[in-house]
């Protein structure tokens, strides 16, 4: 089964970054206990401009993961699943 990811793009006003950041640092520990990796990147040429990836082995993990979140997905169907090149 091919793994899965969603991803969430953020744009963050400079005085809500500082609650930003702490909200990330929960998610990750959240989704770290949901069998799921969690990445942030923000741009370098846009302070505040973030993008959030969230993968795990499957998509059912996944959706899981989304639907018990502490926090709402805006998205939760929009699932990408893993393309196998051979």
């Amino acid at each position: 089964m091919p793994r899965a990811l969603s991803i969430k793009r953020s744009i963050v006003p400079l005085n809500e970054r500082t609650k930003y950041l702490e909200r990330l640092k929960a998610r990750k520990d959240y989704y770290k206990r949901a069998t799921c990796e969690f990445w942030v990147f923000e741009e370098a040429a846009l302070t505040g401009a973030f993008i959030e990836f969230v993968e795990a082995a499957d998509a059912a993990t996944l959706e899981a993961a989304h639907s018990a979140a502490p926090e709402p997905v805006l998205d939760p169907a929009r699932i990408y699943t893993e393309v196998e090149l051979t």
